[in-house]
C-alpha cells in the first residue's frame, strides 16, 4: 500500500492523502488553503493537482472526513479534471455539494452518505467510519482495513466529554481494532499536538455565551463565526432564544449552511425564532441576534462590511455588540484585527476570545494525543494535519508513549509512505507545490508572478519608453520616464530628468558603438542604466520596465 500526502503537512489547510491499493487510489479529502499576506493577489491556495491529474483513471473515490474548507474545498477545482463519488456524512457532503454546484460541476461526481459505524468496500478498498467529535458535526475517523493491516486516520478531532449532540469520540472501536485486529500505521491530526492539558468542550461556550448576552441585555448583539460550525451555531442560537431574541443569519455560507442543517436535523432552530435579515429593523435592539460569517476578517465577508459601514442590511452604532465566536487562523491575525480595530471606531462593543472565552478549540491537545496513542498502541506512525512544529511535536509524544523512534516518519507535502511487509518506508516524491487560484485563473499564477507583485508592492515600478530608428542609429523620441510607488510626485521632476539623460547617454554609446540594434540588447541597456541609476540615488530596487519601440 501507498499513502502519497499532496497537502496538510507543513501547514494549516489544503489536507488532501492519497491512499493506493491494487493500483486504485482513494483520496481522504481534498481541501484548500487561505492565503498568506505575502501572497498577493491570490484568493486561494490549493494542493498540486498533477499527481492526480497524471493518475486520473485510478482514482475511486475521494473520502471526506468532515465538512471544513480546507478538507473539500479543493473538490470544485480537481473535478474539473477528474471525475469521482464523494463520500461522506450527509451534512459534510451536503456542505461539498454547495461549492461544486456553485461551479457546476454535479455531472462530474456522484454522493455516497455513510454513517457512523459503517463499513463499506468501494472498489479495494475497505473503508470503516468511526465517529469524532470536532467542531463540525459528523466527523468521521477512517479506518482502512488492508492486506497490509489497518491503518487508521483520525481526521481532525478532539475527545470531548460533553459534546453538542451528545455524539463522543468512539475511542471502543478504535480500543477493539487496535485489540482484535492492531493497527499498522496511525496518522492523527496534529494542530494542537504543542499545547498541554486537555481541550476545553463545545458545551462550555455555550454557558459563556449565555452570560455574555445576558451581559448585554437590550442591545442588538451581531455573533460571527465559522458558517460550518453547526455546533457553534446552534449554542449562539440557544443563548438568543433564552434571552428572547430572535436570528437572523447573514451572509450567503451562513444562510445555506443553516438551511441545510436543519433540513437533516444537525441543527435546531423553531421556526419561529428564526427571521430574515430584512426583518430585523422592525424589532427592538434587545430582541435582535445576527449570525454572521467573517470571523475571520475576510476583506469582501459580511462582518468586515459592516464594520467598514458598506453593508446592505446592517448600520453598526455604539448601542450593538459584536461577539467573535472563533479564533484567528494562522495569517489572518492581521484581518481580525483590523475589523476589531474598525468597529471600535463606530463604537461598537466587542467580546472576542482575547477577553472571554467564546471559543473552543476543535483539535485535540497533548493528553488527548496521548489517548489515543495509548489506546490505539500502533506499530508505526505519522503526524498529519499542522505545521511543521505541530508535526515534530506530534511525534515526540508518540515517543513518549512507547513507539520506537525508528517507527515514527514525519513527512512533508509530497512524501509518498510505502507499507510492506517489511514496514513502513519513505517512496518518491511527487509535485506538491501550491496552486494558486486567482480570480477566474486556476495555477497561471506563479512564484515569479508573486515575486513581481511583491517588488511591486514594495519598491513600486519605473518605466522608461524610448523609440529608436534603427537605420539612422539614433533615438527618435524619449526617453520618458514615469513611475508608480517609487517617489513622490514632488520629488520625481530632477530625478526622473537626470535618469532620462543617464539612459539617453547609454543608449548612444550602445547604438553608436554596436555593430548592429537588436532591440532586446537596447531593453537590456536601459533596465542595466536605469536600475543602477535609482538604486544609487535613493537606494531602492522598483521593477525597472524597458519599453523600446523599433522604427
Amino acid at each position: 500500500m501507498t499513502i502519497t500526502f499532496l497537502g496538510g503537512l507543513g501547514e494549516i489547510g489544503r489536507n488532501c492523502a492519497a491512499f493506493e491499493v491494487e493500483d486504485r487510489i482513494m483520496l481522504l479529502d481534498c481541501g484548500l488553503m487561505f492565503p498568506d499576506a505575502d501572497m498577493l493577489g491570490i484568493d486561494l491556495v490549493l494542493p498540486d493537482f498533477t499527481y492526480l491529474r497524471q493518475n486520473k483513471d485510478r482514482i475511486e473515490g475521494c473520502i471526506v472526513t468532515h465538512g471544513h474548507e480546507d478538507h473539500t474545498g479543493g473538490l470544485s477545482f480537481l473535478l474539473r479534471d477528474c471525475s469521482f463519488p464523494i463520500i461522506g456524512s450527509p451534512l459534510a457532503l451536503g456542505l461539498a455539494r454547495n461549492r461544486i454546484e456553485e461551479a457546476g460541476l454535479l455531472d462530474r461526481t456522484s454522493f455516497i452518505p455513510v454513517e457512523d459505524g459503517d463499513r463499506k468496500k468501494f472498489g479495494p478498498f475497505d473503508c470503516e467510519f468511526i465517529p469524532v467529535t470536532h467542531s463540525v458535526p459528523n466527523g468521521f475517523a477512517t479506518a482502512f482495513h488492508t492486506p497490509q493491516g489497518t491503518i487508521l486516520h483520525t481526521g481532525d478531532f478532539k475527545i470531548d466529554l460533553n459534546p453538542v449532540d451528545g455524539r463522543l469520540t468512539d475511542l471502543a472501536t478504535m480500543g477493539a481494532i487496535a485489540k482484535f485486529e492492531g493497527i499498522r500505521l496511525l496518522l492523527a491530526d496534529s494542530t494542537n499536538a504543542d499545547q498541554h492539558g486537555h481541550s476545553r468542550s463545545e458545551t462550555s461556550v455555550g454557558k459563556v455565551l449565555r452570560e455574555v448576552f445576558a451581559a448585554h441585555a437590550g442591545r442588538r448583539i451581531i455573533t460571527a463565526c465559522f458558517a460550518s460550525h453547526i455546533h457553534r451555531v446552534q449554542q449562539i442560537a440557544d443563548a438568543a432564544i433564552a434571552q428572547g431574541r430572535v436570528v437572523a443569519t447573514l451572509g450567503l455560507s451562513m444562510k445555506k449552511n443553516v438551511k441545510l442543517a436543519r433540513e437533516l436535523g444537525v441543527l435546531s432552530i423553531p421556526e419561529n425564532k428564526l427571521v430574515d435579515i430584512k426583518e430585523i429593523d422592525k424589532r427592538p435592539p434587545g430582541e435582535v441576534c445576527v449570525i454572521s460569517t467573517g470571523s475571520q476578517g475576510e476583506p469582501m465577508s459580511a462582518l468586515a462590511r459592516m464594520a467598514a459601514n458598506e453593508s446592505k442590511w446592517l448600520d453598526l452604532t455604539a448601542d450593538d455588540t459584536v461577539v467573535l465566536s472563533s479564533h484567528p487562523i494562522p495569517g489572518n491575525e492581521m484581518n481580525v484585527t483590523k475589523v476589531i480595530d474598525a468597529l471600535f471606531r463606530i463604537g461598537v462593543d466587542v467580546v472576542h476570545s482575547g477577553i472571554e472565552d467564546v471559543h473552543a478549540t476543535g483539535h485535540a491537545k497533548q493528553e488527548e494525543l496521548k489517548t489515543v496513542l495509548s489506546i490505539t498502541q500502533p506499530a508505526w506512525f505519522t503526524p498529519v494535519h499542522g505545521e511543521y512544529h505541530h508535526l515534530v511535536s506530534h511525534a515526540r509524544l508518540a515517543a513518549q508513549m512507547g513507539v520506537p523512534e525508528d517507527r515514527i516518519n514525519v513527512c512533508e507535502d509530497g512524501d509518498q509512505l510505502i507499507v510492506t511487509d517489511d514496514g513502513v518506508t519513505k517512496g518518491n516524491r511527487v509535485p506538491s507545490g501550491y496552486l494558486y487560484v486567482d480570480g477566474a485563473g486556476v495555477g497561471d499564477i506563479g512564484h515569479g508572478v508573486l515575486r513581481d507583485r511583491q517588488v511591486l508592492a514594495e519598491e513600486g515600478i519605473v518605466m522608461i519608453f524610448v523609440t529608436v530608428d534603427v537605420n539612422e542609429r539614433e533615438i527618435v523620441t524619449g526617453p520618458e520616464v514615469l513611475s508608480r510607488g517609487w517617489i513622490s510626485e514632488s520629488d520625481t521632476g530632477p530625478l526622473v530628468e537626470e535618469c532620462s539623460a543617464a539612459v539617453a547617454d547609454a543608449l548612444d554609446h550602445a547604438t553608436n558603438e554596436g555593430s548592429a540594434i537588436d532591440i532586446e540588447a537596447l531593453q537590456a541597456v536601459v533596465r542595466r542604466t536605469a536600475g543602477r541609476f535609482v538604486k544609487n540615488r535613493t537606494k531602492r530596487q522598483p521593477m525597472i520596465v524597458p519599453v523600446v519601440v523599433e522604427v
